[in-house]
């Protein structure tokens, strides 16, 4: 077997290992999109709570400064102030308070992927694979000879290259 034939089946092992690792490994696109994906949810949500964020804020503000919303809130909660009389209705349902939806918790999810371990073992095989093909080949195409089916050797009277003197 040429030396050709060794680098042909280190290549192709080298090549399927790179490619599973590039498709399905740790660090693969498809890992890549899956992380993408979670990173676009999470800055969605993050972007809904900074406006509820926002909208408290603006609440508090007025809670705090306005006097007008301050005696609102007040009146939601029964409360009058002097000269005021209050004045009850029953059977109407009690207004209802702003609940802020905050959205759900969300976990880091790990992607599935191919161990490192799996894609190296899968591309020695593929170069093993290719060098015992190669090595059959070989051997099939008569130009390697295993046991007794060896060339034959030409013997007789040796022949030594000496100086004559």
């Amino acid at each position: 077997m040429n030396r050709a034939k060794y680098l042909a089946a280190i290549f192709f092992g080298t090549f399927v290992y790179v490619l599973l690792s590039m498709t399905f490994g740790q660090n693969s696109l498809h890992c890549y999109n899956k992380m993408e994906e979670q990173k676009r949810i999470i800055s969605k949500q993050t972007t809904e709570i900074q406006n509820i964020n926002s909208e408290l804020t603006l609440e508090l503000a007025a809670l705090q400064n306005d006097r007008a919303v301050i005696a609102s809130y007040a009146h939601k909660l029964d409360y009058v102030s002097d000269g005021e009389k209050l004045v009850k209705i029953t059977g109407l349902r009690p207004a209802q308070t702003t609940l802020y939806d905050t959205g759900s918790v969300l976990r880091h999810e790990e992607p599935e992927f191919l161990p490192e371990k799996v894609c190296k073992i899968v591309g020695f095989g593929f170069a093993l694979l290719f060098t015992i093909i190669f090595l059959l080949y070989d051997i099939s195409a008569g130009n390697i000879v295993l046991g007794k089916n060896k060339k034959p050797i030409v013997t007789g009277i040796p022949v030594y290259d000496l100086p004559q003197i």
